[in-house]
Order: C-alpha cells, then structure tokens, then sequence
C-alpha cells in the first residue's frame, strides 16, 4: 500500500490516550500507557547494539535525522520525544472510531480535558471498539473504524518512537515524525480539523524539504507527488461534503428523502472517483476508487486530516516557499483568531500587499 493512505488510515496525531480518560477506560489507559513508558529505550542505545538489524538501525538514524531537522531547520518543538523506541508487542497500537448522522453531515463528538472536543475516540481493544461502533450505529450514525500505529500526547508525556510506526517506509516514517512534533509545538483546544490540516501540511513539506537537504532527489520527488494526491483528494472530499449538505438541505421535513438524496450524491461520487479523480492520482493505486468507504462519517473524517490543504500551499506560494516563514505565519494567524483559525489564514491571503 502506498506510504501516502498509510498515513490517512494510521496515523493519529493526537492525545489518543485521552479517549480513554474517562468512566472505565481510565485504569486501562494508565496500563498502556505505563508499558509504553516501562519499555523505552533510548535510541542511541539501539543504534550500537549489535544484535540488532542494521535495517532497523538504518531506519532509527532516519528518525534522529528527522527529529533534528523538525527542531533545528524548521524551528519546531520536539521536547524529549523521539529520543527512545518502544516495543508494544502487537501490530496495532489503538483503534480509532468516527460517527456522523446518516441524513446528516452532522459528526459526533466526544469532550476530553485539556483539547477539548475531538471527533474521534480510540480503543485498545477490538472488542471495546466494535461495540462502541454497534452503539452508534443502532442509534442511527454512520461509522468509520480505524487503525492508527502513531499518537502524540502533545508534551505530556516524552514520546517514544513505537515498532508500529517503525514498520513503514522511509517517506512515511520522516513525514509522521514531523507531523506529530508539528502536534506537539501548537496544538489550539477545540481546533482538531485545523490542528490536523496544519500537520499534514508540515509533515509532507518538512518531509520533501528534508529529502530534498540530503540529496535525496528521488525520495523529495515522491514525498511531492503523495501531497500533490493528497491536495486532489482534499479537494474532492471537501466538494463532496458540500453536495451531501446541499441534498440534505433540499429535503428538511423527510428523514426518507434525505436518505435517497444521499445515496444519489455517493452513485455521483463513486462514478468521479473512477473516471476522473482516480486518472490524476501518481501515488494511489485505481484500486481506491473502488474500495474506499463512502458514508458520512468517512467524509468527515477525511476533511479532519485534510481540510483546506491547498490553502496552506497557497500561504507557501506567497512567501515564496520558504517553509519556517510559512510556518512562522500560519501560526501567527492561528493564534491571532483561535476560534477560527482557516479564516485568518484566509484574509491574509486576500489583504492586499502593503
């Protein structure tokens, strides 16, 4: 699977321990989260033992290059995390599920401390998580279940590197270090879409530049073509989800009517997915035209991760793709207006230039 839908179904950049701080989720979270910390290692340490392969050293020196380069050439904030790896002994780390009403894009939320709320939970186990999603379902939601091998806990605790995220590949491995530190440096409450957006943005330039600063022509020319494909899907995931609110819209008094025009909306998108969205994809395979879920809570959970991509290229383009400038700008302008951050994002792009 290409690293670039890797990263749409793995990645969960966000304190995915406070999805369970609450009722009786709060003795299991502190378990895992004790094994996670009991089982670091600091990196180095790995990188001289001999015992280990020297394809995952390879991959640990990539990762201390990664993390040096988010601090040091695009002035983020890493803390300690990435410094040590840690085995969690399974092939999923959590299971994240997403609800929406089906005759609305209406997406449902939980309300964690410190972020606040967050269109997303996550569960340990499958059991848990499974049951959960019949919940939702029998009271009328859509659902999109999950697996994620990546989280930041957005600097309260020091991040190690997990053997989940250690599995992919060089381009997604650099791309999700950058991404979580971009967590860890700004992370608004109650700003999830943005807060996600944003990250994707920084991990996918800050990946091609850091290509790009070791020579690696090859490695810079992919890590821009899977962002180019995620730009393309933002942008049909975004008029799709403007369609969906147009139909349920027509139809205010009819629960049944809603439900047709929906269906209506997906037989359209399906048919775009194949004939034309699919033809200017370069990193996805046709395949994703066929299989990707359509339903509510999927094209929520796709403008999460990518809303508005293009918008912060275009704050690239404007300072000339310089990339500590654009991210020294967009969080001026996230945290001049922190209840809506796209749209200060959105005037500076329009006010003319002094």
């Amino acid at each position: 699977m290409p690293h670039y839908m890797n990263r749409y179904t793995r990645v969960l950049p966000v304190v995915a321990l406070l999805g369970i701080f609450q009722g009786c989720y709060l003795a299991r979270a502190a378990v895992e989260e004790a094994r996670i910390l009991a089982g670091r290692r600091p990196i180095p340490e790995l990188i001289l033992d001999p015992t280990l392969a020297d394809s995952v050293k390879q991959k640990l020196r990539l990762v201390v290059a990664a993390r040096r380069f988010a601090a040091d050439s695009l002035g983020l904030n890493p803390g300690a995390s990435f410094t040590t790896f840690s085995d969690i002994g399974r092939d999923t780390l959590v299971l994240v599920l997403s609800a929406a009403r089906r005759d609305s894009l209406a997406g449902y939320s939980w309300r964690y401390p410190v972020v606040g709320r967050l269109p997303y939970r996550g569960f340990f186990e499958l059991s848990d998580a499974l049951e959960a999603r019949r919940d939702l379902e029998a009271k009328g939601y859509d659902t999109y279940l999950r697996t994620s091998d990546a989280f930041s806990t957005l600097g309260w605790f020091d991040d190690p590197l997990l053997s989940t995220t250690l599995r992919h590949d060089s381009l997604s491995l650099v791309n999700t270090v950058i991404h979580e530190i971009t967590h860890s440096t700004y992370f608004p409450k109650g700003q999830a879409i943005f807060n996600e957006s944003f990250a994707s943005f920084v991990g996918a330039r800050g990946a091609e530049r850091f290509f790009s600063s070791r020579g690696s022509v090859e490695s810079a020319a992919m890590t821009d073509a899977s962002w180019r494909d995620q730009k393309v899907l933002s942008a049909f995931w975004a008029s799709l989800s403007r369609s969906l609110d147009s139909a349920f819209a027509a139809h205010p008094g009819s629960r049944d009517r809603r439900l047709l025009a929906r269906d209506t909306v997906y037989m359209h998108a399906r048919r775009a997915l194949k004939d034309s969205v699919g033809a200017q994809l370069r990193t996805i395979g046709p395949w994703y035209a066929e299989r990707v879920p359509l339903n509510n809570a999927y094209v929520l959970a796709r403008v999460v991760y990518a809303n508005e991509l293009a918008l912060f290229d275009e704050i690239y383009w404007a300072e000339d793709r310089d990339l500590n400038a654009t991210i020294a700008t967009v969080l001026r302008l996230a945290r001049s207006s922190p209840t809506d951050p796209f749209a200060a994002l959105r005037a500076w792009l329009r006010a003319p230039e002094p």
